[in-house]
């Protein structure tokens, strides 16, 4: 459904007069999702997580590689036909409260895709917002409110009404859920869920709980600086992590109990900055067991660990 070759995206934020400066959000990432399938993307603040997301929707201008939405190359499209495709993918951002325009009603704001790609009007239109808040499970008297009279859960499931009003087979999920409280964290996820099986839906989840990725993805990729270091089945790589900054994730975990077992030592050191990338292993830097003279300068290879399951490492065999 949604196939990345060597993606890059980087931010040129020179100012005038001090030199070029680049930032490089997104490395030469290759990814491929399986229609159905749900595929989290996981990693630390700053790491390309959301720029891929938003690059795969053509939001933000990619610097090099390729994207394919259903066997379509998005990058060699004109625009009018574009437009016709990107009807199969919509997103749902981070923040429900300033994705909806504060001076629209809530009929308003999922009728306009509608409206901008459909000739559905009136009564008709009326009726299909209407079904698409019942899908969601808010009731018909939402119609006509204004999102400051909806609470963060409700705010959010208009979001998602709104990004299935086109009837998409690929949703990205940016943080769908890290605005909400706990409580309506559960329920929007297991609507997500239940909602995926329904309709057929392929997902590409965006998250920093791995907790909640375990939940709703059967396939994981691990992001860092820009790059891809561990991609496989959920179970595979939650339960045989075989990078050292996957390992650092997991072990950073809290366990639902008062005594918290002995985890090891927390990673130390920020992430590098996205300007100024490392040479070498792009984690290097920060992990405990580099080997000096290798992971500082040569660029490790993507190791095969199974049918499903690869990493960037120079320990692997």
């Amino acid at each position: 459904m949604l196939e990345l070759r060597d993606l890059r995206v980087h931010f040129d934020i020179s100012k005038r007069g001090k030199g070029k400066t680049v930032v490089m959000a997104v490395n030469g990432v290759s990814l491929k999702i399986d229609k159905g399938d749900a595929l989290g993307l996981v990693g630390e603040s700053g790491s390309g997580k959301t720029t891929i997301g938003k690059a795969a929707l053509h939001l933000v201008p990619i610097t090099g590689g390729r994207f394919l939405i259903d066997g379509e190359d998005m990058t060699r499209l004109d625009r009018a036909t574009e437009r016709k495709l990107r009807r199969k993918a919509q997103i749902v951002f981070q923040d429900p409260h300033s994705s909806l325009n504060p001076r629209m009603t809530i009929y308003r704001s999922v009728a306009e895709p509608l409206i901008l790609h459909t000739k559905e009007r009136g009564s008709v239109l009326r009726k299909r917002v209407s079904e698409l808040l019942e899908v969601v499970g808010l009731p018909g008297q939402f119609l006509y409110r204004y999102p400051h009279e909806l609470s963060g859960g409700q705010k959010q499931r208009v979001c998602i009404a709104r990004a299935l009003a086109l009837n998409p087979e690929l949703l990205i999920l940016d943080e769908p859920t890290s605005a909400l409280d706990v409580s309506v964290q559960s329920q929007i996820l297991e609507f997500l869920k239940d909602l995926q099986k329904d309709l057929g839906l392929t997902y590409l989840f965006i998250s920093h709980n791995l907790a909640v990725v375990r939940y709703i993805c059967n396939r994981v990729a691990v992001m860092y600086l820009g790059g891809i270091v561990e991609e496989g089945h959920t179970e595979a790589v939650f339960g045989e992590a075989r990078h050292p900054y996957t390992q650092a994730l997991l072990r950073a975990v809290p366990y639902p109990q008062a005594v918290q077992p002995d985890r090891g030592e927390p990673l130390t050191g920020d992430i590098p900055s996205p300007i100024n990338l490392p040479k070498g292993c792009s984690f290097h830097s920060r992990c405990p067991v580099r080997i000096a003279g290798t992971c500082d300068t040569v660029v490790p290879p993507d190791v095969r660990l199974g049918d499903d399951h690869r990493a960037c490492c120079h320990l692997l065999p």
